[in-house]
């Protein structure tokens, strides 16, 4: 079959360039062509290399689809991470504030019945009173400190809000970065989708 002026032109074109930019001289000796014909269908060539090197090719279903799993995969695991970590905080705040509840309870009762005991020692000797008044102060001791403790323990619980805020806060970056993964992904797929096929006439 006898080629075209047009398409020995592009021939010859796509030949030159694999080694180098063709140019009218070059293309007129390799394809026998007039300098007239050569120039013109030599445009035309850089036109439709140009109007091929901007085409994307369409993103397959399935490369979406395996996005969007990756996106999800990506939120339910930061959302389980999240959930579990403000779980097992909470707890063991709630154990401990039982504890110092119970500890408070207790020394109270402690000091109850050391201040009845006095009261009822009050006649007896001096020594008795005094040693009674002893263990009242140790015991009023004993709660001021663990009514320092449950403070503490309070403070604990506020700081168990802030890192349960931080770790929604880190939930919502996880969701930030899932949406720029899927991004990223659809731009990795537009650079490295395959050049168009070039048509001749």
């Amino acid at each position: 079959m006898v080629l075209s002026v047009k398409d020995r032109v592009f021939a010859a074109a796509e030949e030159i360039s694999a080694e180098r930019r063709p140019t009218v001289s070059t293309v007129r000796a390799a394809a026998g062509v007039s300098n007239a014909d050569a120039t013109r269908f030599l445009k035309e060539w850089h036109e439709e290399k140009r109007a091929a090197g901007g085409q994307v090719a369409q993103t397959p279903p399935a490369l979406l689809e395996q996005a969007a799993r990756l996106a999800g995969s990506v939120w339910a695991e930061a959302s389980t991470a999240a959930a579990e970590r403000h779980a097992a905080v909470e707890a063991a705040w709630v154990r401990e504030r039982a504890e110092k509840d119970q500890e408070i309870a207790e020394l109270v009762a402690d000091l109850d019945r050391a201040t009845s005991e006095h009261a009822a020692a009050a006649t007896k000797h001096a020594d008795e009173v005094s040693t009674v008044t002893a263990q009242r102060d140790a015991l009023e001791r004993q709660l001021a400190t663990v009514t320092r403790q449950l403070e503490d323990a309070r403070e604990a619980e506020r700081t168990t809000a802030l890192k349960a805020a931080e770790a929604s806060r880190k939930l919502a970056t996880a969701e930030a970065r899932a949406t720029t993964l899927e991004q990223v992904h659809q731009a990795l797929l537009q650079r490295v989708a395959p050049e168009a096929p070039t048509t001749g006439s």
